[in-house]
């Protein structure tokens, strides 16, 4: 049954509420733990119970902490790690462009300087070298250096690998494995086929950090000897987690947790610096990982050098941090400008496919390579469906998809690259990236789109909005919403809670910049809050309410906390709206 009866909002969603049996696990947390009814709500829809209310509020990472010795290859990739740190070897950090990547390597490179090695970094160029270890690079990398550790790629480079002659290859890493493993002397991948799965959620930079951890316990029990403190290099593991859109469950949420407590110490350079570029005022929370520091660190990757993010993580000099962070900042400027021209061609070319399909996807030519995926993201965001953007050069295209909830996207392009019609192509449920021949476009994507359709692709409908329960505006406090916070952190895999306020009063309403809203709202009893709605011109959203006329709506958003000139304010993100009297 629709909550509040909304079947269609003004969004075109249905809103649902939770079930009967979440609201009796709810009223149990409530009697039996004595938390406030809408934390209640966020840890039943959870499945935390009274016993566990407690120990999922304060997550320890000692107890959430998996042996790494579960993962396959881990002991004999750590033992020789300690090895080449003992033996003082020349080490090589291939690492991926993006933030997972740039972390992984960073976490590497901080332990090796504390133990007092400077290992090389090689980060490949989007472009000219694409994702992962290719044949020229590693190579080279083998003249010079005894081991290679590859992070956060390398699981399907056979022959990249195979061309490291003369030096060992060590591969840690979380992207989708195929039938065979590259000729590495280890391979640490928690979504290796023949992996239980159970850590499939991990991003690189935990696999990294757990090789770290078991690393440092073989360090002491063989040697009697003490590694660096991994629990301050947990900033980089949170930052990764958010970032690479991991979702945040089991150990990631104690990753993220604790990395953020690390990271609003202030003590790594390359975040400080990058926090002060993107203007963080607050201490840090997943928000400020995602979308300010995320994107930042990705923009060397995309459009400028490949190396900047990791080595600003990597950075201990406050100077050269600061004009790195400055030097990224002015590249993801550069970044949304291309992205926005790309994103509205994209949007105009899917559109006229239609949004119905199993697959929506575009393809222009000299589309940078640096934003597809992000524009797949936007088409994915917009539409409720799987979505591929790709961009031609010459006879070939180069291409990022991006998936929804229950459509595995990572194995449908590894089948098509096994059948031939990609020139190569991996990735994770998630998120993929591929190579096509220009002359194969087509057929590749309508393979692709009946792959997707055989898992449901094609039957999925307007996404509701999933809401936790009913709120007033005076009960909306700040001691609420840090409550509430208290059970997050929010994100993928576990998205923040939600709420409707019912019937509400709107006492006035703006437009602000471009396409925002502004507007206050009460339920004709004296309580009153404010609320934001970000895009809302883009859509109906903003017009309607706007428009109000006078009349009543129900409300639903996201309870959040504003920061303003010494002062704290409870303000909704507001998300949807429906007439009350519908």
């Amino acid at each position: 049954m629709s909550f509040l009866g909304v079947e269609t909002s003004l969004t075109g969603r249905e809103w649902l509420g939770p079930g009967v049996e979440i609201d009796r696990a709810a009223e149990a947390l409530v009697q039996e733990a004595g938390l406030p009814r809408a934390v209640a709500q966020v840890l039943a829809r959870r499945g935390v119970d009274a016993a566990g209310a407690e120990g999922f509020l304060a997550p320890q990472l000692r107890n959430l902490l998996p042996d790494p010795r579960g993962l396959r290859d881990m002991e004999k990739a750590a033992a020789r790690f300690l090895a080449a740190v003992e033996a003082r070897e020349r080490i090589a950090v291939f690492a991926d462009y993006d933030v997972d990547g740039g972390a992984s390597a960073a976490l590497l490179i901080d332990w090796l300087a504390q133990a007092g090695l400077t290992p090389t970094l090689y980060v490949p160029d989007r472009i000219d070298e694409g994702y992962g270890p290719n044949e020229p690079a590693m190579a080279a990398l083998a003249k010079a250096h005894d081991l290679i550790i590859c992070v956060d790629c390398g699981t399907l480079s056979h022959d990249a690998i195979a061309a490291a002659v003369g030096a060992e290859v060590m591969v840690l890493d979380h992207h989708l494995g195929g039938e065979t493993l590259p000729p590495a002397m280890a391979v640490v991948n928690p979504n290796r086929q023949d992996e239980t799965g159970d850590l499939a959620h991990l991003c690189a930079a935990a696999v990294v950090f757990l090789m770290l951890v078991e690393a440092g316990r073989q360090w002491r029990e063989g040697k009697g000897q003490q590694g660096p403190d991994l629990m301050a290099m947990l900033d980089l593991v949170a930052l990764a987690t958010v970032a690479d859109v991991a979702p945040l469950v089991g150990v990631n949420r104690a990753f993220v947790m604790q990395g953020l407590k690390i990271m609003g110490r202030r003590g790594r350079p390359g975040l400080v610096a990058l926090a002060d570029v993107a203007r963080m005022d607050t201490a840090p929370a997943p928000y400020h990982l995602g979308f300010l520091l995320g994107p930042r660190v990705n923009a060397g990757g995309r459009i400028g050098k490949a190396d900047l993010g990791a080595r600003l993580l990597a950075c201990r000099d406050a100077g050269e941090a600061r004009a790195m962070a400055e030097r990224l900042d002015q590249l993801n400027t550069e970044r949304r400008e291309i992205e926005e021209a790309v994103r509205a061609a994209a949007l105009e070319q899917a559109e006229a496919r239609g949004f119905d399909a199993p697959l929506v996807w575009a393809a222009g030519e000299g589309w940078h390579p640096g934003v597809v995926g992000i524009v797949a993201s936007r088409l994915k965001e917009a539409t409720g469906r799987p979505a591929v953007v790709i961009g031609l050069e010459g006879d070939e295209g180069k291409g990022s998809g991006r998936s929804v909830s229950g459509i595995d996207l990572g194995a449908a392009v590894q089948r098509l690259a096994a059948e031939g019609l990609l020139i190569k192509g991996g990735g994770h449920k998630m998120a993929a990236g591929l190579s096509v021949a220009r002359d194969r476009l087509d057929a590749a994507m309508a393979r692709l789109s009946e792959l997707l359709a055989k898992q449901g692709a094609d039957r999925l409908g307007p996404r509701a909005l999933h809401l936790d329960g009913v709120l007033m505006p005076g009960a909306a406090s700040v001691e609420l919403v840090e409550q509430v916070e208290a059970a997050g952190p929010f994100g993928a895999g576990a998205p923040a809670p939600r709420f409707a306020f019912p019937d509400m009063q709107i006492m006035f309403a703006r437009r602000v910049g471009e396409s925002h809203l502004k507007l206050g709202f009460g339920d004709g009893m004296g309580a009153r809050l404010d609320a934001i709605a970000f895009g809302a011109f883009d859509g109906p959203l903003g017009p309607a309410l706007d428009n109000h006329g006078g009349a009543r709506f129900h409300l639903a958003g996201r309870l959040e906390l504003n920061h303003w000139r010494g002062r704290t304010s409870v303000q909704l993100r507001l998300e949807d709206a429906a007439p009350a009297g519908a």
